[in-house]
């Protein structure tokens, strides 16, 4: 396999008893992504419970409290490859009570596979989920309409679950749903056909995730980079080297370009690209780097290297955003909290609580605090200026997280408005 395999984030959601660990489990066993010891343990596990055949769900509800509740709770990561591409797949709770765990998944996630119980149909679950990923931006959305075998492998069936579908999520302006109908249980559709689905002529699940475009996922037009460190070298060889460490995180730079260093707006061009394997002439996202200026320039972590683009970040005190708040204790909105945001860190105030959303019926709520699961539209005043993108334009420039000082605890997610 090439070390250049592109690699795709996604994860699973669905309601409870949808057949997300089954799905995964299957995914991994039909495309012998398990080991012997593996499968040896779990036909073992299923034995001893009375089951006529293995249980593939035991790949993923690894926890112990989950095997008792025979729920999901935390998110189980598995990894795996085929020739064509490499997977980190987040397995995701169901329960509105674990939405947190779902935000996190999602955050870096390329697609969303959002499971559904053929016989129920499209369920408050589903469409909450579904504008979780609208929400955190996830590009693609493949609808999986599983349990096909306990509704006869009906068409119209299939038929009726994407048309109401469909009708939901363009009011959440997303653009590439794929539909595919499949039973987890049996094969039908996760790595192979199988004999049941004739009447669908898209592709079966793997094919989809080893085929689908994600090269424009990532920003490729704004150049943004993070500082992450300054590479001084206390060695002769490099004693008057002075780089500057950290990820592209959109866009490209070249040997030459003139760069910005936000926030305080001074100019310099690119002298070198370093990497571990040796000089680049030019270098693009996601690359770790580090970048040497002709000019010597006060650089610090957290500052923000840039180029003239057409939507330049914004530098500023004060913004708006859409938060998700993570921990069991309220927020209290008379307390200074921090805020990550790239490479930086700041003290900050919540000076205004919107609304909530009721993430069931998209309804929006007057609130005076946020417990544990809610989300929210705030708007938070800080104590240096932040360089940011709206999430929109670039999750990685237009996210943070907030952390409580006292505890060192994240305590919640943002999105940039």
């Amino acid at each position: 396999m090439s070390d250049t395999t592109q690699l795709l984030r996604f994860i699973t959601a669905g309601s409870v008893d949808d057949g997300k660990s089954t799905l995964i489990g299957r995914l991994l066993h039909d495309s012998k992504s398990i080991f012997e010891d593996q499968f040896s343990a779990i036909s073992k596990t299923s034995e001893k419970r009375g089951m006529a055949s293995v249980d593939l769900s035991l790949l993923t509800d690894g926890l112990q409290a989950e095997r008792e509740q025979g729920i999901t709770i935390d998110v189980a990561y598995r990894y795996f490859a085929t020739p064509k591409r490499k997977f980190i797949i987040g397995d995701t709770p169901g329960h509105e009570q674990y939405t947190r765990n779902m935000v996190t998944a999602a955050s870096t996630a390329n697609l969303t596979v959002i499971l559904i119980d053929a016989r129920k149909g499209v369920l408050t679950q589903t469409r909450r989920h579904t504008y979780l990923a609208s929400l955190l931006g996830v590009p693609h959305v493949v609808l999986a309409v599983n349990k096909m075998d306990m509704v006869d492998y009906s068409q119209s069936r299939f038929d009726e679950i994407v048309a109401e579908y469909k009708a939901f999520a363009a009011q959440l302006n997303l653009h590439d749903v794929h539909c595919i109908p499949l039973s987890a249980l049996n094969g039908d559709m996760v790595v192979d056909r199988g004999d049941n689905l004739d009447w669908y002529q898209g592709p079966a699940l793997l094919e989809l995730l080893e085929t689908i475009e994600i090269d424009r996922d990532v920003n490729t037009s704004d150049f943004r980079f993070p500082v992450q460190w300054v590479c001084r070298p206390q060695t002769d060889e490099y004693h008057d080297f002075r780089g500057f460490a950290g990820r592209i995180e959109a866009g490209e730079v070249s040997v030459g370009d003139e760069i910005t260093v936000l926030p305080s707006g001074r100019t310099s061009r690119v002298k070198e690209i370093v990497t571990y394997d040796g000089n680049l002439q030019t270098a693009f996202a996601p690359q770790s780097v580090t970048l040497t200026l002709e000019d010597e320039i006060d650089i610090s972590r957290g500052d923000m290297f840039v180029k003239t683009s057409a939507h330049p970040p914004k530098v500023e005190k004060e913004f708006e955003a859409t938060l998700c708040w993570l921990s069991e204790s309220p927020l209290d909105k008379g307390r200074k909290y921090l805020v990550k945001h790239t490479t930086r860190t700041a003290k900050c105030l919540f000076s205004r609580l919107d609304y909530r959303v009721d993430v069931n019926t998209l309804e929006q709520h007057a609130v005076e605090k946020l417990n544990m699961n809610d989300i929210a539209r705030v708007a938070l005043k800080i104590q240096q200026p932040l360089v940011f993108d709206s999430y929109e334009i670039d999750r990685a420039t237009g996210s943070f997280i907030v952390i409580d000082e006292a505890t060192n605890n994240t305590v919640a997610a943002g999105m940039i408005a």
